[in-house]
């Protein structure tokens, strides 16, 4: 290994037997588990035919010390695989990996804790499986707590903590042990938002040590914080690893036009009417991707027809990152009227002052028929940032001012 790199992957691959009786060895427990169901079905092990899957597949890359780089990618695409080989939870398939340093990993909720243990037992067991001396565990323990704000848990078990309580003790504990490099995933994400704002700060502060950071992240927003350099996924192979800037417009690209997660019912190729692309721009007219709060919004929707369709209500909505419907709209409900469509054609909505907080969001086109009816197809479009430096999802959904008075000994007066 180069003296100047923390971390070192050489064609590193994982895979993994569909559709057999052999499991995926992540832990211990998967190991043990595993070897009881075949002592169990020994005699039915040949009914099962074996399918490869690969998860990841000839990952080379290094990072530098002090570099922080986010992994990111659709759902499925090995970014935990791969940090799980890098915390030595899994070994790989094929390939090496090579880590020089203190590593600390965040990667599942309750990773190494035991479920009938305390708070306070579980510090000492995660400490110790991430390479803390008991001694050091009780010098940082009471510092450990208080980070993660369960002081009056710490003595209850911990198969009564929430996933949110589970998910600040176990960053608290790596956090805490001073890692050289940081494996964090997509779990800050179950914290609450002043937690998350904590736990971002911290891996601030460990960016001014020289520490280095990979960050799984589905929030552009983060990556873009914190990370200079990506590397994008996809399907289990790197696609793309350089400026943050470029990687995210080739994810973002990726996510687009396919079909909405919640909608199965016909097959793309079945449907009358589909969308063939999405694009954003500000109310005169340029392109672009971050709108600052209270700015309009033009979403220029382009679709083509395999048949007539009659009387279509084109819907825009506005999803944001952990899933939530922030706002729709719908041009049967706003009053318009589009009459039979057929061919290729566009329709374009412009939005009134955008009131979400700062968020990133992404955009599903749905077309119904006429009175909210069957739905004819449903596809991911572009993805978007309202950006504020003040309003962000502590506020909710939105944010309006309001009008406020207050009572002095002369009555009510409008405050200002």
């Amino acid at each position: 290994m180069k003296q100047n790199f923390a971390i070192e992957a050489e064609k590193l691959s994982k895979r993994y037997s569909l559709g057999t009786s052999h499991s995926r060895h992540d832990t211990l427990r998967d190991l043990l588990v595993d070897r009881v169901k075949k002592l169990l079905h020994r005699n039915a092990q040949s009914q099962f035919h074996s399918e490869a899957f690969w998860a990841l597949k000839d990952a080379t890359f290094a990072v530098e010390r002090g570099e922080n780089v986010g992994i990111i990618g659709l759902n499925g695409a090995g970014k935990s695989t791969l940090l799980k080989i890098l915390s030595r939870i899994t070994e790989p398939t094929e390939g090496t990996a090579r880590i020089a340093g203190r590593v600390g990993a965040l990667l599942e909720v309750g990773t190494g804790f035991h479920w009938e243990l305390t708070g306070r037992e579980n510090v000492y067991l995660y400490g110790a499986i991430l390479g803390m001396s008991k001694a050091e565990i009780t010098r940082k323990f009471d510092t450990i707590v208080s980070f993660a704000g369960i002081k009056d848990f710490i003595d209850t078990p911990v198969k009564r903590y929430s996933s949110g309580m589970y998910v600040r003790l176990a960053f608290a504990v790596a956090a805490h042990m001073e890692p050289e490099i940081l494996l964090l995933d997509e779990v800050l994400s179950v914290g609450d938002l002043t937690f998350q704002r904590k736990c971002m700060e911290f891996a601030r502060e460990l960016q001014r040590r020289n520490a280095t950071i990979l960050f799984i992240s589905h929030n552009m927003f983060s990556i873009k914080a914190m990370c200079p350099r990506v590397i994008y996924l996809k399907q289990g192979q790197i696609q793309f690893d350089g400026p943050t800037d470029e990687g995210i417009k080739l994810y973002e690209e990726d996510c687009q036009l396919s079909t909405v997660s919640w909608w199965k019912e016909k097959k793309p190729s079945e449907w009358p009417i589909f969308i063939t692309g999405v694009e954003l721009f500000d109310e005169k007219g340029n392109a672009k991707t971050v709108f600052d709060h209270g700015e309009r919004m033009r979403v220029l929707v382009k679709y083509k027809t395999r048949q007539p369709v009659e009387a279509p209500n084109f819907i825009v909505a506005f999803i944001r990152s952990d899933g939530v419907q922030a706002c729709v709209y719908s041009s049967e409900a706003d009053g318009v009227v589009i009459d039979r469509v057929s061919g290729e054609g566009a329709v374009e909505l412009l939005t009134p002052p955008l009131k979400l907080v700062a968020e990133t969001y992404s955009v599903n086109i749905l077309v119904r028929k006429k009175g909210f009816q069957d739905v004819l197809c449903a596809q991911v479009g572009s993805t978007f940032h309202v950006r504020h430096d003040f309003l962000d999802i502590h506020f909710g959904m939105f944010h309006e001012p309001g009008q406020w008075l207050w009572e002095s000994r002369s009555g009510f007066a409008q405050a200002h």
